[in-house]
């Protein structure tokens, strides 16, 4: 379900898109649209998203490994405490300021890719956005984290942005983290050098199982697609034939995304090697 946007935050997502200088419009945009951070940081029930509570925190998961909360990212929560700094890193690396580590789903393996002028973007809109009060408590994890999910990460530049390929390499793992959902998951987070795109993750929820699609070159994935139903897919959720895809991919946050934005993820898929689907 989409949310509403009002005329002023439209604006900032219309502006964002073509914007590379860290801004609070650059950050309204990437937040609200193809990083759709509120997909798990809003509050959601039969309605659909609480927009009244919009990035205020909510359970994600709850499996034998872990319950996962995604916390209160609004300036009522204990980030109003954090500097910016700190605040980038437990974005960008899932250290807290006090050195401790957040916890899956959040997908880390791909925001460590995510450009400086991306991050003091997304900082910037943060502290902007209106302070909900609301405590969606803490996540819970039966298995062993690591002590981090890397080496520290002192600077990334993001590619030109523009439709290329290039370019969409960067939206499709750093922003959107596509890469996360729809490679097999290794011992060591997705096998993107073996399997990147090959689909076959399962995810659970009050829709059924949905599975990720295979997102490569082969007659298992996008090759008998255009690049227009693709772009359909992506924002709307609906297949060539009618039929609707099923969560928890955000559609309406990639409708969001410029056209520019989504023809260069689109082209970005087509360099993916040819891999059947997961047996």
């Amino acid at each position: 379900m989409r949310f509403l946007i009002c005329g002023t935050l439209a604006a900032c997502l219309c502006a964002g898109a073509a914007l590379s200088a860290p801004s609070v419009e650059r950050g309204a945009y990437l937040v609200q649209g193809p990083a759709g951070c509120g997909s798990c940081h809003t509050p959601f029930g039969a309605e659909g998203f609480d927009v009244s509570k919009d990035l205020s925190g909510r359970l994600v998961d709850a499996n034998p490994a872990f319950t996962a909360i995604a916390a209160n990212i609004t300036p009522a929560s204990r980030i109003l405490s954090w500097s910016d700094a700190e605040l980038a890193r437990a974005i960008r690396e899932g250290i807290r300021p006090d050195g401790s580590l957040i916890g899956p789903p959040m997908p880390f393996a791909m925001y460590r890719g995510l450009g400086d002028d991306d991050l003091m973007s997304i900082v910037m809109y943060l502290r902007t956005v209106p302070p909900v009060e609301n405590d969606p408590g803490a996540s819970r994890y039966h298995i062993n984290l690591p002590p981090a999910y890397g080496p520290p990460v002192s600077h990334v530049t993001a590619p030109q942005a523009g439709p290329t390929a290039e370019y969409g390499a960067y939206l499709a793992s750093a922003v959107t983290h596509c890469m996360e959902c729809h490679t097999p998951m290794g011992p060591r987070g997705p096998m993107i050098d073996t399997d990147a795109g090959r689909g076959g993750f399962e995810f659970h929820g009050p829709w059924g199982t949905s599975v990720a699609s295979n997102l490569t070159s082969s007659a298992d994935g996008l090759a008998s697609y255009s690049d227009e139903e693709i772009k359909v897919m992506v924002t709307k959720g609906m297949r060539p034939d009618g039929s609707h895809m099923l969560p928890p991919m955000p559609y309406g946050y990639f409708a969001r995304m410029s056209s520019d934005d989504l023809t260069a993820v689109v082209a970005y898929l087509r360099t993916l090697p040819a891999l059947s689907d997961m047996d």
